[in-house]
């Protein structure tokens, strides 16, 4: 019996370029998923003309025009299961989701988060790993709880810091690697293979290493020592 395809919903609120490398890999390495709806909550936002030229089903949920978060994720929360989606993946989601929202969506709801949590949580994450003197940076794909940028790790991609860096520098090379890293982490999700215990992520099948990227712009030898992949080899790596 043909496996049914996973139901995937992806919550934007900018350029919506998460978003984008996630739907072009579930096309181009045939998924057994689809795009079932992006949703912007701002109107403005760039990611939905982004959305519309690759064809994906595109609606608006302007934050905006709600009162309260409460009413808002009500209402997005009864959209979302009139589409019977499978898996929420908040890619640039710029929202505070409620306790309601997200154990609804318990062990269905998927962030991606531009630091090395738990370091870093919340916003501006560039700019205070450089105030902090931090050498390495990254990201991070974690389940959503309801603690803010807490969740079980699922993988995570680690860049230098270097000289002369500024927040804009900085946000661009971790940025490269998020558009490998959500992919990976989201298929995962979609093959069943994330399983949550005590707070951690098991990934039934993935090797340990392949849940590390590095950025090639780090010593030759570094994803070697730490037991990860280079991010210049991860994306052509063979997929169990």
């Amino acid at each position: 019996m043909q496996q049914q395809a996973t139901k995937l919903a992806i919550l934007i609120s900018g350029h919506g370029s998460n978003m984008a490398s996630l739907a072009a890999a579930c096309r181009d390495e045939h998924w057994p998923a689809q795009v079932a709806v992006v949703i912007a909550s701002r109107p403005d936002a760039p990611g939905i003309a982004r959305a519309h030229e690759l064809g994906l089903p595109v609606e608006t949920l302007a934050s905006a025009a709600f009162a309260s978060r409460e009413a808002f994720d009500a209402v997005l929360i009864e959209r979302l299961d009139a589409l019977e989606v499978d898996l929420v993946v908040l890619a640039g989601f710029m929202r505070i989701l409620t306790d309601r929202f997200v154990r609804h969506f318990a062990g269905r709801l998927v962030n991606i988060h531009p630091s090395l949590l738990p370091a870093f949580t919340g916003l501006d994450t560039h700019a205070r790993a450089l105030a902090a003197g931090v050498r390495l940076h990254g990201a991070t794909v974690h389940l959503v709880t309801p603690e803010l940028d807490v969740g079980p790790i699922i993988a995570q991609a680690v860049v230098p810091v270097l000289d002369g860096d500024d927040a804009a520098t900085l946000a661009a090379r971790v940025l490269r690697l998020e558009h490998i890293l959500l992919p990976r982490a989201v298929r995962w999700m979609v093959e069943g293979r994330v399983q949550a215990h005590s707070g951690r992520v098991v990934v039934e099948g993935i090797d340990e290493a392949q849940r590390l990227i590095f950025d090639s712009a780090l010593p030759a030898d570094f994803g070697q020592r730490a037991g990860g992949s280079v991010a210049g080899t991860f994306a052509g790596q063979a997929r169990p």
